[in-house]
């Protein structure tokens, strides 16, 4: 059976979320592998991203998912190990999984989770549809079989919502379901896409339309602080959210 997001359209599926999750007792069944943390990394693939930002990305995540830092802070929950899935999207109907789900609870399965990661094809192109982004990966955390204490989509981009399903009625189910929205705002060598189309910084954007759940936040990277450096702060951030709580 295909999943839901394949079935359907982004903007239906935004609408079905909704739906759904507004309907007492309609939670999915317990995961069956209990981890610390259900992370979805959905990273930007959309044209505004050329090749050169996009391995610089990618590479950047691969380094940080597997840096000693990143392990440590994995190691200090009270299952040692979280769930990571890795999707880059685009247009509203370029949303593509590139590393499936993963348990990493040490350097072996994190390094394996890089390589894979590294050397997979690019695959979305289009123009920015933050919105189909989190519908995409609400529908992978509901359907997964984890369990985890946490929640997390982890958007990162270098412009603001463009076009796809409603960006408020997406995020409002994310947040029903109790997944907290996190963003990492990307200024691109050019500069040209820093700014939102509101006319207010995209950090901005993603704190007052993009992020929400406890603890939610948004980081910035731009050429002062390299993408490699703000991811592996950010992802020790996340992963230790729940220890802070």
């Amino acid at each position: 059976m295909k999943p839901l997001a394949v079935l359907l359209s982004p903007a239906c599926l935004a609408v079905c979320l909704a739906l759904w999750l507004a309907v007492p007792g309609q939670a999915p069944a317990a995961a069956a592998e209990k981890v610390d943390v259900e992370l979805v990394l959905a990273a930007d693939g959309s044209g505004s991203i050329d090749d050169i930002e996009f391995a610089l990305q990618r590479k950047g995540f691969a380094r940080a998912i597997s840096h000693p830092l990143v392990l440590n802070a994995i190691r200090g929950g009270e299952h040692r190990k979280i769930a990571v899935l890795f999707v880059e999207w685009g247009a509203p109907e370029a949303v593509e999984t590139i590393v499936d789900w993963t348990v990493i609870g040490d350097a072996a399965s994190a390094k394996a989770f890089a390589e894979r990661l590294v050397a997979a094809p690019r695959q979305v192109f289009g123009y920015n549809s933050i919105s189909a982004a989190i519908a995409y990966s609400t529908q992978q955390i509901l359907s997964n079989r984890y369990d985890g204490k946490q929640k997390i989509i982890d958007i990162s981009g270098d412009g603001p919502q463009i076009n796809g399903p409603p960006l408020q009625v997406v995020r409002a189910a994310a947040l029903n379901a109790g997944i907290t929205i996190n963003g990492l705002a990307i200024k691109t060598r050019s500069g040209t896409s820093f700014r939102s189309s509101f006319g207010v910084p995209l950090e901005v954007h993603y704190r007052q339309e993009v992020i929400g759940g406890p603890g939610a936040f948004v980081m910035t990277a731009d050429e002062n602080t390299p993408f490699e450096e703000v991811i592996l702060s950010k992802l020790v951030r996340e992963i230790a959210m729940l220890r802070k709580r």
